[in-house]
Order: C-alpha cells, then sequence, then structure tokens
C-alpha cells in the first residue's frame, strides 16, 4: 500500500472516475501496466472490487469496497500534510477534506462495491 501510484488510483477512484480510460486519464500520466498492475493489487487486498458494465468486448468498471471507503482518512491526512508542506499540490475539494468512510460505503446490494462514491 504506500506506493505513490496506488494512493493516486484510491484517490481517483474517491473522486468518482470508476472506468480505466477515466482512471488513466488523470493529470499524474500513469502509464497502463503501472495502471493496470495497481488495480489487480488494490482488487487482491480487497480495497476495490470490479464489475463489469460491458460485456462485448468485457470492460470494468472499480470501485470501493468498505475497506476501501476505510482508507479515506489516510488520505485525508497525507493530502493535508502535502498541502502544507510540498507548494502547488492538489487542493482538497470539501467533499474529501470533510468526507467520512461511511459516505463511500458500498450500498446494499452490490457486491460490495460502491455505486455512488459521493453519496450520502
Amino acid at each position: 500500500m504506500g506506493d505513490k501510484w496506488s494512493l493516486i488510483v484510491l484517490r481517483t477512484i474517491f473522486a468518482g472516475r470508476h472506468r480505466y480510460n477515466e482512471l488513466a486519464d488523470i493529470a499524474e500520466k500513469i502509464s497502463t501496466n503501472i495502471l493496470a498492475d495497481r488495480l489487480a493489487r488494490l482488487e487482491e487486498y480487497g480495497l476495490i472490487a470490479k464489475r463489469a458494465y460491458q460485456h462485448n468486448p468485457e470492460r470494468f468498471e472499480y470501485h470501493l469496497t468498505q475497506r476501501g471507503a476505510d482508507f479515506l482518512p489516510v488520505l485525508q491526512q497525507l493530502a493535508i500534510w502535502a498541502r502544507e508542506h510540498i507548494p502547488d499540490r492538489w487542493s482538497l475539494p470539501g467533499w474529501f477534506a470533510e468526507g467520512t468512510a461511511r459516505q463511500f460505503y458500498p450500498e446494499p446490494g452490490t457486491d460490495g462495491a460502491a455505486l455512488n462514491p459521493r453519496a450520502g
């Protein structure tokens, strides 16, 4: 868990981007092989769940699990620290700075994946 890309991918999923192309199209310019590796790792760790949204060709969305949502306070603290100590960092949107993990918990009946990460 502590590598730069896993944290950025999680942050991006918290921000409501769930499809592979949305996750690949971030300002940090993650390479596709690293993105695929981090998504597989985050799924293996139980922080995200993937769900097919298209079957021919098969394409997936990636959503937070409860375990993944519970990681929010860690990301919040890292972002607060960075804002105070590193110039020109990502500014914290209100939903992120003031959000709680519970707001990102999966909706019932979704196989452990949140449908709307900013719900609540």
